[in-house]
């Protein structure tokens, strides 16, 4: 055998046809470079958010559940209420952290005379009931207390006239400023410094009175009276007239609305308005 069929032999060998008969090698494809952030490629890439941000992102807008927000109204309700209560209080004893010595000593005086007053009221109640059980007559005792008592009475629900020392107040109301509580501001201060019998321009100042404003004036129990308004008073002068020049008082307060105010007192004064018995509807007797 020759030398060319030895290759052509060993050419045709299995290993060889098998090499031939596989498809051409492809090369491997290049990977391909990583895709680049945003910053790196320059385009448009958002800030990054700092810490301050998120927090601020965080607290608004505020997330407030219906509890929260009542709580919140209640709380604002109380302090509310404490800061008016505070604000009154400072207010009220302004007026005597700022009084002169002589003001002060008027306003314990009349302090004194009014719990002096009802310890008198008191010891004369205690002297009748004494009477009474050592009375011979006690039923002859006894009826002339009940006629002095409806007289004292009438006095006081108006349906007697009165006489007795006092003092006249007078209210001149030049600018028409005087308003009714401002009026009834003066007879509850009378009031409570001891007065027995009290009438504003020909009315008779009763427990159910009661004072609105009207035009160009002011009405008692539905009766209009115009300035000046001229109270009648009767009771001990020396504890009338200091009420109403306490500082911060009726006359203070009527003077800052360009009032002229003046008050005498006098031994006789006489209240002589009346006013009609009136039936109560509901109340009764109890004895």
């Amino acid at each position: 055998m020759s030398n060319d069929d030895e290759a052509s032999t060993a050419s045709g060998t299995p290993e060889n046809n098998l090499r031939k008969e596989l498809p051409d090698e492809i090369r491997a494809a290049a990977p391909a470079p990583p895709e680049r952030e945003p910053e790196e490629r320059g385009e448009g890439a958002e800030p990054a958010v700092t810490g301050r941000q998120r927090l601020a992102q965080g607290l608004w807008p505020p997330r407030v559940s219906r509890a929260q927000l009542i709580v919140a109204l209640l709380l604002f309700g109380l302090g509310f209420g404490l800061a008016v209560q505070v604000a009154s209080n400072s207010d009220s004893g302004s007026a005597l952290r700022g009084a002169r010595q002589e003001d002060l000593v008027r306003i314990l005086d009349e302090l004194d005379s009014r719990t002096q007053r009802l310890e008198d009221e008191k010891q004369g109640l205690e002297d009748q009931r004494t009477e009474l059980e050592n009375s011979s007559d006690q039923a002859e005792e006894a009826r002339k207390q009940t006629v002095e008592r409806e007289k004292q009475l009438g006095i006081l629900a108006g349906t007697v006239a009165a006489q007795g020392p006092g003092i006249t107040l007078t209210i001149n109301d030049t600018k028409g400023t005087v308003e009714a509580d401002m009026l009834l501001d003066a007879i509850q201060e009378l009031r409570a410094a001891g007065a027995e019998a009290i009438q504003v321009n020909g009315v008779r100042v009763v427990a159910s009175t009661y004072l609105t404003d009207s035009d160009k004036g002011v009405s008692v129990d539905g009766n209009k009276i115009t300035q000046p308004y001229r109270f009648k008073v009767i009771g001990k002068s020396q504890d009338l007239e200091p009420a109403l020049n306490i500082p911060g008082g009726v006359v203070q307060t009527l003077e800052k609305e360009q009032a002229i105010v003046t008050v005498e007192p006098s031994t006789k004064i006489v209240v002589d308005a009346l006013r009609p018995a009136k039936q109560p509807d509901y109340a009764r007797s109890s004895q």
